[in-house]
């Protein structure tokens, strides 16, 4: 954290152990007809979730805990994961961390969604026009995840992590995207909308009421409905063929950012949008 930073929730969040654990992938594969999974791997990918989520080293009684697995099981897992360069033992305290392999992977797939580097060569200017955090993120599922950020000119501003998710419906990234799927598709991607904060919209008559108005308009908001303390504002980006590909918007302490203000950004944010999705091809960005 740097000197004179004072981090606050971002829209994004901290998020308990419970949020924050999910399984990478289920690893399926079509044979005569049924799913058939290999339960040994993916016992390998929920230990290197867990290891890589988790904000200090883990036990080895700790991780078979949480997984359900025996501590020989766990053991061999784990020695899998170091002699592959995915984990370390951390000293001699017994204790496991991730390496950075998962960010060397993770780093080569972003580097090749050309709408990354496309969005941070205008991300700093909205940060500069607005003086908040600006974030550049994606819809997985019923998420959104944060692929990049260009932090804002402010002394207190929102604290964000590249590669957080959150609960689409609850912040301005993740409604911009929702706004572009059928009310039927968002049923059936988030059929129950969970409450985070007294301000989170749980109806989803009231959504699509919002979400409707954010594609008229073209931004969508988040008015403490992931943190209460942090509100932001977003729009799409569009690639060449017109599909909505990715969301960039701003977000800040609500203290701040009151009903007003945070819409007097809402022109440099959509402009932000338009300039990607000009630059990567789309012609309906005025």
């Amino acid at each position: 954290m740097c000197s004179g930073r004072v981090p606050i929730t971002n829209e994004c969040g901290l998020k308990t152990h419970e949020q924050r654990h999910r399984t990478l992938f289920d690893h399926l594969n079509e044979v005569g007809g049924r799913h058939m999974t290999d339960k040994a791997f993916i016992k390998g990918i929920n230990l290197l979730t867990a290891l890589a989520q988790s904000p200090t080293p883990r036990a080895l009684t700790g991780l078979a805990e949480q997984l359900g697995l025996t501590k020989s099981n766990t053991h061999r897992l784990l020695n899998t994961l170091i002699e592959q360069g995915f984990a370390v033992q951390d000293g001699n305290k017994g204790l496991y961390r991730p390496t950075l392999r998962l960010w060397e992977l993770g780093s080569q797939i972003v580097g090749r969604l050309d709408f990354v580097g496309v969005a941070r060569e205008f991300m700093p200017k909205l940060a500069a026009t607005t003086g908040e955090t600006v974030h550049l993120s994606v819809l997985q599922g019923a998420d959104v995840i944060y692929l990049d950020k260009t932090e804002g000119t402010q002394v207190v501003r929102s604290y964000t992590q590249v590669g957080e998710r959150a609960p689409a419906w609850c912040v301005a990234t993740g409604k911009i995207l929702l706004a572009y799927l059928e009310p039927d598709r968002l049923r059936e991607l988030v059929p129950k909308l969970r409450a985070y904060t007294p301000k989170t919209i749980t109806d989803h008559t009231k959504l699509n009421k919002e979400l409707k108005a954010a594609r008229t308009q073209g931004i969508a908001y988040n008015r403490g409905e992931w943190r209460e303390d942090v509100v932001g504002s977003a729009t799409a980006i569009f690639d060449a063929s017109g599909n909505p590909i990715a969301a960039i918007g701003i977000s800040g302490p609500a203290v701040r950012l009151q009903k007003g203000i945070l819409e007097k950004h809402s022109s440099a944010v959509i402009e932000a949008g338009h300039a990607i999705s000009r630059a990567l091809g789309y012609a309906g960005a005025p």
